[in-house]
């Protein structure tokens, strides 16, 4: 495929035909940009929590308070780098109770407030027990804003540009996770070694995050959130203002009703008003086969991201260099942290504009996964080396360069398992249930997995954890290719004949249309014609 078919095909060309096609007043609309704006932010606490935390422990003012004697030390550093995600699982959970019924703009609000309560604690804690309790009061609102902030931007976006909105949240956690490493770099720097150098870390960002608060009393609720509790001419109004259109335009009304039929649906065709019964969502959630595949699939994604060692590797990306013996000294360390969180950034760009949908769900996951594997492997045999004094001023630049080349595999493949496309299959009725259960399982995964890297490491004298990783990648190239089927551009209903066939025969459908009149236990139609909705599914494109 050549450079030139690559754009053609990519999300920024679709874009630009459905922006060309789309009336001008719903794409450059003031109210629809702001708000996206506005819930995209809501992935800043994430990175920048996820890119400080990996090199506080770095800074001499911290270890002084903490009695920390090195940030290269991971057994020292484990509990502070992975409590915080036993709050993003009890955060992630609760959200589901709380999204619905105070409605996606004061959840909004609580969630920085939660989070700015556990950064303020952090500042001002006298000892460990302290910052460790901080550590699971902010993991809580960053948990519930990892749910809402993409879920909303879905909710108030046209279908034209849905999914390039969605991938402002990526965009800003990319960024935040840049900010966050060089902000460390600069207290190092410049501010003497005192409790100042982690607090400013610490308070920085709260008071950008403080200033979305008062921003979201100026920008609109989600419409779909307005119906869903029955405040139906409150969200007409809503609706009319995010599109930029009269209600009785035919865009609008026709919005309308395909918002009304998605929540009589959501009921069984009750007319009473409110969300779903919880029980009833739950029924749905684990009695029908199809959602039960779901679920499988979501909750494998999740752990084979993390068992590729992706997010260890940024989690402890210092006492990995002094590992490897090329850290340096505490500027070294620092430096290189932020240009690493700036390649995933970069990365993941480049990923979500002409990766995914260019070559597709699975040819992706192919790419990166392999490059994974790769990387880790050299990164393993290097370790071994290096500590027989065997490795030569090549091969550690080469090592160096096989961690960025394992972030960049990471974002063009398992990023897309739990991130992309676990947000692709569920539907309308039990996103937000689906979505608050896997990303509960996905930080108490990560929680037990960063908690116990440290002794894996140990336990197999270091070099041999990237070969774990390798054989996980391994494992996630036959499951990608048995059980992971293609869905880019499928209608809903498509997706959904999809996970009522059966398993583990995904490579046979690669070049073969989809039926959509499959019963719930059996395997579908799968020869017949597949009849295509008129507008296309788009991504919401979540990143780590």
């Amino acid at each position: 495929m050549g450079v030139k078919e690559v754009f053609l095909r990519s999300p920024l060309a679709n874009y630009g035909k459905a922006i060309r096609s789309a009336p001008r007043e719903v794409i450059f609309n003031r109210n629809v940009i702001l708000s996206a704006i506005l819930f995209a932010m809501s992935a800043i606490p994430a990175t920048w929590d996820q890119g400080s935390a990996s090199v506080i422990p770095s800074l001499p003012g911290f270890q002084q308070q903490f009695h920390i004697s090195s940030g290269a030390n991971a057994k020292q550093i484990k509990n502070f780098v992975s409590l915080v995600y036993i709050g993003y699982a009890m955060g992630a959970a609760l959200s589901f109770f709380i999204n619905d019924r105070i409605g996606r703009l004061w959840s909004y609000r609580l969630y920085i407030v939660i989070w700015t309560i556990g950064q303020l604690v952090a500042c001002f804690s006298p000892g460990l027990s302290g910052l460790h309790a901080s550590r699971i009061i902010s993991g809580m609102g960053i948990g519930a804003l990892t749910v809402i902030g993409p879920m909303a931007i879905v909710e108030i976006a046209p279908m034209e540009i849905r999914g390039l909105l969605s991938a402002w949240f990526s965009v800003a956690m990319g960024l935040s996770l840049f900010v966050s490493v060089f902000c460390v770099y600069g207290a190092y720097s410049h501010i003497p070694v005192s409790r100042l150098q982690y607090q400013t870390v610490f308070f920085a960002p709260c008071i950008f995050m403080l200033l979305l608060i008062i921003a979201s009393f100026f920008l609109c609720e989600s419409p779909r959130w307005l119906f869903l509790v029955g405040l139906r001419e409150e969200g007409i109004r809503t609706l009319v203002k995010l599109r930029g259109l009269p209600s009785d335009h035919p865009r609008v009304a026709m919005e309308i009703r395909s918002i009304e039929d998605s929540i009589n649906k959501s009921r069984g065709g009750s007319e009473e008003d409110g969300p779903p019964r919880f029980i009833d969502i739950v029924k749905e959630t684990f009695t029908r086969r199809s959602n039960l595949r779901r679920l499988q699939q979501v909750l494998v994604s999740y752990a084979l991201a993390q068992l590729s060692g992706a997010n260890s590797i940024t989690s402890y990306f210092v006492p990995i260099l002094s590992i490897m013996g090329l850290g340096g000294d505490t500027k070294r360390s620092l430096f290189l942290s932020g240009m690493y969180a700036m390649s995933k950034l970069f990365f993941c760009l480049i990923a979500s504009f002409f990766f995914i949908d260019a070559l597709g769900r699975r040819k992706s996951l192919f790419v990166g996964i392999t490059l994974q594997m790769i990387s880790d492997i050299y990164i393993g045999v290097y370790i071994k080396f290096k500590q027989q004094n065997a490795a030569n001023f090549a091969s550690s630049e080469a090592a160096i360069a096989a961690i960025f080349i394992h972030a960049f595999g990471y974002a063009v493949g398992l990023l897309i398992l739990p991130y992309v496309f676990g947000a692709e299959l569920w539907p309308d009725r039990i996103r937000s249930f689906g979505g608050a259960l896997g990303a509960t399982f996905h930080w108490l995964f990560i929680y037990g997995f960063q908690y116990g890297l440290p002794s894996l490491l140990a336990k197999t004298d270091n070099w041999g954890a990237f070969l774990f990783f390798a054989c996980w990648c391994f494992i996630s190239l036959c499951y990608a290719y048995l059980m992971v089927p293609e869905i880019a551009g499928l209608s809903v209903e498509e997706i959904d004949a999809l996970f009522k066939g059966p398993w583990f025969n995904a490579f046979r459908r690669l070049n073969r249309p989809l039926g959509i009149d499959s019963d719930e236990g059996g395997e579908g139609n799968l020869d017949k014609p597949s009849i295509r909705e008129n507008e296309m599914v788009e991504d919401s494109k979540l990143r780590v």
